[in-house]
């Protein structure tokens, strides 16, 4: 009946309903390429070039949870819009990437520092690249984000932009800033930065400005460690107006929630590890949920780990290979993370997503090698692959997709003949 119905339409709206049928088709199947099962690890295609050193530089646009920029170890950014089933090449470089940062305020801006380089900016979310001026030279390590101004932390201070492209130096020039938090995002914007050279008599060195970068003051806070490896500071809690504070250093991860005034431990006395944590995020809007990995030194002791109550309590997510040294994590309410970890025995790097429904971590589906499928008797590809699309949360969707894409072809062919008689 559809059939018929669409064959006797007239040649116009004939096109233009088999054009929106199509586009149904093709957006459902892509919905269900793009969609991953819920609460589990699964593999993702390797990153071009990446060559046998770690992965750092990974961020997933705020925006689009499918969109996502890395850096390879050849220097070159690469860009998924599909969730990483594929990779493209968006700019060749040779100069290593350190950081990668998409602006949570402003769509499509995404940023990019280099070891000695300078910096590289997007407006379309990383599908084009342009250099940034003012940091020519600059090892660029770090970026943070107000809702005017975004600030860089370089081998050589802090550096500030209303925009991204354009920088000038601030302060703390003589300091190499490894860390940024913005506290306050309102002007004047309120920031917190540190650095990962140890400090004289073998003290954490934290800086901090309430008038977006002019000035600073030190802060020597009394927690473990003597590197700043990472900043990071959540959304408002419902009652005040005191942003919680992350610190991660090379010996524990520590939580502020008087702007640094002091630090209670989330690690050691049976939370977290004793290690180093250079990874954390938190989840949308919620002040007291948020994730933090360490590669663990290449002592065996990395991993991610999410809370749902400010750190009173962890919940390992248990990820396929210990040591994380990148962590990416959309905005939104059941978040999905794409996650670099690395082998240091075998150096071999791998890349993950993992769609954060809450429940029990599951390890990536099993993937047969040629070698083992053979000893399976009575078990083929065919059978293999039927049975993974009959199990697929995914189904509804691929359903709905060939169905659509079936209707358009009969519908097609049908109306040809008509024509022909």
């Amino acid at each position: 009946m559809i059939i018929g119905r669409l064959v006797s339409l007239p040649g116009r709206r004939l096109a233009a309903t088999i054009g929106a049928l199509w586009l149904i088709g093709v957006n459902a199947l892509n919905v269900a390429a793009g969609a991953v099962p819920d609460s589990t690890w699964v593999s993702l295609q390797p990153l071009p070039g990446q060559g046998r050193t770690a992965l750092f530089a990974l961020a997933v646009d705020p925006f689009n949870n499918q969109v996502v920029v890395a850096a390879n170890s050849q220097g070159s950014l690469l860009r998924t819009n599909n969730g990483g089933s594929s990779w493209t090449t968006a700019r060749a470089g040779k100069t290593t990437i350190n950081t990668l940062s998409f602006s949570p305020n402003t769509v499509g801006l995404v940023l990019a520092g280099t070891r000695g380089g300078g910096a590289l900016a997007s407006r379309d979310g990383g599908a084009t690249w342009s250099a940034a001026s003012g940091l020519e030279g600059r090892s660029v390590r770090v970026f943070a984000f107000g809702l005017t101004l975004v600030v860089a932390g370089t081998d050589h201070g802090v550096y500030t932009s209303a925009d991204g492209f354009t920088w000038s130096p601030s302060a703390l020039a003589g300091l190499s800033i490894s860390a940024l938090a913005v506290e306050a995002i309102h002007a004047p914007v309120r920031l917190v930065a540190g650095g990962d050279a140890q400090a004289a008599g073998g003290t954490l060195s934290l800086y901090q400005s309430l008038d977006s970068g002019a000035t600073w003051k030190q802060l020597n806070p009394p927690i473990a460690g003597t590197m700043t490896l990472k900043l990071t500071a959540g959304p408002l809690p419902p009652v005040g107006n005191i942003r919680p504070l992350l610190v991660g250093t090379n010996t524990g991860l520590f939580a502020s929630n008087d702007n640094g005034a002091s630090f209670n431990p989330l690690s050691g006395g049976g939370l977290l590890p004793t290690t180093d944590y250079t990874q954390v995020a938190f989840i949308t809007t919620h002040f007291d949920r948020f994730y933090a990995a360490s590669d663990g030194g290449g002592a065996g002791s990395g991993g991610l780990w999410r809370t749902n109550d400010a750190g009173q309590t962890f919940t390992s997510l248990r990820p396929p290979q210990a040591a994380v040294t990148a962590l990416a994590v959309s905005n939104d309410e059941q978040p999905r993370l794409y996650v670099a970890t690395f082998q240091p025995a075998t150096h071999l790097v791998s890349l993950w997503t993992y769609h954060d429904t809450g429940g029990t971590p599951v390890g990536p589906p099993p993937t047969e090698s040629s070698t083992a499928s053979g000893s399976r008797a009575g078990h083929t590809s065919e059978d293999s692959t039927l049975g993974r699309l009959l199990s697929s949360p995914q189904l509804p969707y691929i359903g709905l997709g060939l169905g659509a894409l079936a209707v358009v072809l009969t519908a097609i062919a049908a109306h040809l003949r008509g024509r022909y008689r």
